[in-house]
């Protein structure tokens, strides 16, 4: 009988004779940019070539469906693919996404080029590689090392595959309403974002959730000599800053009640205490002054809501001119954790710029779909069990987050088909995934092949056990 090790020794050969390399390489040729129309039509390419291959040879059976909220039947498609051992069995919803964003082609440093995958020493440089195509090139070789050492799972697995997640995951939240008995499961296990840091194993349980809008000022038609007309006309840009500033002072803390959380659980506190955060090699560094005081770092990222200016604009900041603003707008952000009054806030920032005397500013959604904060209680036995078997595999313990500082559409799975949702994601925090020079690294990568084939083999021998210890 084949055991678990001889599994992650099986899975460890793949990497080592360059099988890893060779098929990721394939997945980061493919141009599936989905912020682009132009990109549309690789978008059904890296399903058809790449993934539904793969699947079909470990019996999966796949549908392309489209997504319900485009009209153009080549933006953003989905793939449900379907392996049912028996019926009775516990059953599996994994995920990924398969577009990314932006090549940036003339930005990558000399010898690089976002659609090929170059390896030096440990960088695995190529766009995709840590958001999201490294990161399922894992997921499903360990799925296959384990249905060809033990010859099968003993498990059910649906896999989602979605086509728009960098263009904010359009249509994600009604596909899963409307395929909800497709998509049935016991356990949500995906990977995407970063490791706590590069040598920790990590798994979070959910997101921060994520709001973009735009803050406007609009005055007057066209722009007035400031010689002229300055002192005697209302500055725009002046205007739009310090509405800003009652809303956020110069260190970082939000001043508004009404966007902050209800509060800082002693859980997620307790979580967080040895949660490493800007200590990695390639990581900024960070400002231990800045946001909310009184929090550390870990919980300023992990258990707290931040708001920031993203970009602004007054006049023409390329070529300024001796003229006063009539207009001026930033793009702001919130990230938010489980607790904080989600619905209202841009009513919260309306009444209070009203109430400042800021009636003239304009506050409105803007840019990706709002994706909603999520946390499974970090006592579930899913949590205690998936924790375990990463220690087995690596000899490490995982650094638990109780949710991701960044948003994923993860309300989807949580909320909409009410999955307990464990992600254990395989990229590290300088990765520098949405830029030039994105990478994976290659000892994540061999250590991550091996933890997931851990965790898929102790799926099928223990995941009816963890089921029953839920209900």
């Amino acid at each position: 009988m084949m055991t678990r090790e001889q599994a992650i020794e099986k899975v460890s050969e793949y990497y080592h004779r360059g099988q890893f390399i060779h098929e990721l390489s394939q997945r980061v040729a493919i141009r599936s940019e989905s912020q682009i129309p132009d990109g549309y039509p690789a978008l059904a390419q890296y399903l058809t070539e790449q993934v539904i291959p793969y699947l079909c040879e470990m019996g999966f059976q796949c549908d392309i469906l489209p997504n319900p909220a485009s009209e153009n039947p080549s933006a953003w498609p989905f793939l449900l693919a379907e392996r049912i051992e028996d019926p009775d069995a516990i059953t599996l919803l994994t995920y990924g996404h398969g577009d990314v964003v932006r090549g940036y082609d003339t930005q990558w440093q000399e010898g690089l080029n976002p659609w090929q995958l170059t390896v030096d020493g440990d960088f695995l440089y190529g766009r995709g590689t840590a958001d999201n195509k490294g990161q399922h090139t894992i997921n499903l070789a360990a799925l296959r090392t384990v249905l060809e050492t033990r010859g099968h799972l003993g498990f059910n697995v649906k896999v989602l595959f979605e086509m728009g997640e960098e263009a904010g995951s359009p249509g994600l939240a009604e596909f899963c309403r409307l395929h909800r008995s497709r998509l049935a499961a016991d356990l949500f296990i995906a990977s995407d974002g970063p490791r706590a840091a590069a040598l920790h194993p990590t798994v979070f349980l959910g997101s921060r959730g994520s709001l973009n809008f735009d803050m406007r000022v609009r005055l007057r038609d066209g722009a007035h000599h400031s010689g002229n007309w300055g002192g005697l006309l209302v500055n725009a840009g002046t205007r739009l800053m310090h509405a800003w500033s009652t809303l956020i002072d110069a260190q970082g803390r939000i001043l508004v009640p009404g966007l902050l959380p209800s509060s800082l659980p002693e859980s997620v506190r307790r979580a967080v205490q040895d949660v490493p955060v800007g200590q990695g090699e390639n990581d900024p560094k960070i400002c231990t002054a800045w946001g909310e005081p009184g929090l550390t770092p870990a919980e300023r990222v992990f258990g707290w809501n931040t708001l920031e200016i993203l970009a602004c604009k007054a006049g023409n900041p390329d070529a300024p001119a001796n003229a006063i603003p009539g207009e001026a707008s930033l793009h702001a952000q919130i990230r938010y954790v489980v607790g904080s009054d989600s619905n209202n806030f841009l009513k919260t920032i309306r009444e209070h710029l009203a109430a400042s005397g800021f009636d003239d500013v304009v506050v409105e959604a803007s840019g990706v779909v709002q994706m909603e904060a999520t946390r499974l209680e970090p006592e579930d036995p899913w949590v205690h069990w998936a924790l375990s078997s990463i220690e087995q595999s690596t000899g490490k313990t995982a650094i638990l987050l109780p949710n991701l500082g960044g948003s994923l559409p993860n309300d989807c799975f949580a909320n909409t088909l009410g999955l307990p949702t464990v992600w254990i994601p395989h990229s590290y925090p300088a990765c520098l995934q949405h830029g030039p020079n994105e990478h994976m690294l290659g000892s994540v990568a061999l250590e991550s092949l091996q933890l997931m084939t851990g965790i898929f083999w102790d799926l099928g021998a223990q995941g009816q056990l963890v089921r029953e210890q839920r209900l």
